[in-house]
């Protein structure tokens, strides 16, 4: 049995942040019916690139999920929804601040019909506070929060991350908020409003900065390719390409020099004693490190650091990432059949359990895919579905004919 096999989850998110929550929480059992404008469905369907006119961003982070189309500003499709939410458990969205209010399908409404459900609400800024009112996006947060101010070259323009990372932390932290809030239901039996920013769910991740600013001001910079306070923690020049090099403590540091460099001088150079001494130095360190490291290939000194317990690695860039072999050894990769896309590759999952399998079963719906599926479980007739398609209250994929 699926961990969360019984859960039931409506998904009334769309782009990231929340389908990426559902997505995992789908993977982990639980049956999540994501619930998707008719026209057009959730925003990401419009993402390229594109495999036979379907979206591979959607595909990306909604398998798992059924899809019911539905139009929640009609007064039927709100009935429907208001149905599916009286037997849920959970039900996440990612509306701006006020908009589930004026839909009518806010925490408080959905309360009245159902007081043990988890309503998580993921927004940019949150529900309360001076900027609530406000839309937030993963790269608006990044700035927020001061991610850009330290990225990148010292004295150059501000770099974002390479990924989305707000918007994936928002998703994971709406995880394990919502698996909170499940099991304080099954003691209490009584449900609660969630609330998740892209703002707030990264801050807490600056956990060193944080410690240097609040004990004596330091205010972090950008430090490039090195480590803010270790050295040598960084990318390193190799004959061929770059390489990771990680000495994150005085005995690894030993090693590096004495079984890696044979530079056992460089154990009692006054520049190099300590961490600080070297960070310190660290442009000449990284210059001496180089003269010697540009004589050989990457793989001759990651091998050698590997032989001598010192942490480092290559560079990858995504396809060399997901082709490798230990990835695809621990199932990280894995391929789904589409009924428009075909065969198609997405991503696995990271947590592995001793008496549980996590399934990858379905690929990401088409929209509207199992309107009629889920319809017929609140006990819709094939009449009422077309009716209720012919007045625009929902869609099906394939239509449904009469």
């Amino acid at each position: 049995m699926s961990l969360l096999s019984g859960v039931k989850i409506l998904d009334a998110s769309q782009i990231m942040a929340g389908p990426y929550c559902t997505m995992v929480l789908a993977d982990l059992g639980a049956e999540v019916i994501k619930i998707e404008k008719i026209n057009g469905g959730d925003d990401s369907r419009q993402m390229g690139p594109y495999v036979n006119g379907e979206s591979t961003c959607f595909f990306q982070i909604n398998r798992n999920k059924k899809s019911v189309a539905l139009n929640l500003k009609s007064d039927e499709g709100k009935k429907i929804f208001f149905e599916l939410a009286k037997d849920a458990d959970v039900i996440v969205e990612n509306y701006r601040p006020g908009v589930t209010k004026s839909l009518g399908i806010d925490y408080e409404s959905i309360k009245e019909v159902n007081k043990g459900i988890v309503y998580c609400s993921i927004s940019g800024y949150g529900q309360t506070g001076p900027y609530s009112h406000k839309g937030g996006f993963d790269l608006v947060a990044q700035g927020m929060t001061g991610l850009m101010s330290m990225t990148g070259i010292p004295g150059g323009r501000p770099l974002k991350s390479g990924v989305a990372v707000y918007d994936i932390g928002a998703g994971i932290t709406a995880v394990y908020s919502i698996l909170a809030a499940y099991i304080n239901k099954i003691k209490t039996g009584s449900g609660q409003h969630v609330d998740v920013s892209l703002a707030e769910a990264g801050l807490p991740w600056f956990t060193w900065e944080a410690a240097a600013y609040f004990a004596n001001g330091t205010i972090p910079e950008p430090s490039g390719w090195r480590h803010r306070v270790s050295a040598p923690y960084q990318a390193i020049q190799a004959k061929d390409a770059f390489m990771m090099i990680g000495c994150a403590n005085q005995r690894t540091w030993e090693k590096f020099c004495l079984e890696v460099l044979n530079k056992p001088e460089w154990l009692t150079d006054e520049r190099y004693l300590t961490n600080s001494l070297r960070h310190e130095h660290v442009e000449e360190l990284e210059r001496e490190i180089e003269e010697i490291t540009t004589t050989k290939d990457a793989s001759y000194w990651i091998n050698k650091c590997e032989q001598a317990g010192v942490p480092a690695g290559p560079i990858n860039n995504f396809a060399e990432a997901v082709n490798n072999e230990h990835y695809l050894a621990r199932d990280m990769i894995q391929e789904l059949e589409h009924p428009v896309l075909g065969k198609m590759k997405v991503i696995g999952s990271p947590t592995k359990f001793s008496d549980a399998k996590i399934d990858i079963k379905t690929p990401a719906p088409l929209l509207g895919e199992h309107t009629e599926e889920v319809l017929k479980q609140l006990d819709y007739s094939d009449e009422q579905i077309r009716s209720l398609i012919a007045q625009g209250c929902v869609s099906q994929y394939p239509k449904v004919t009469s």
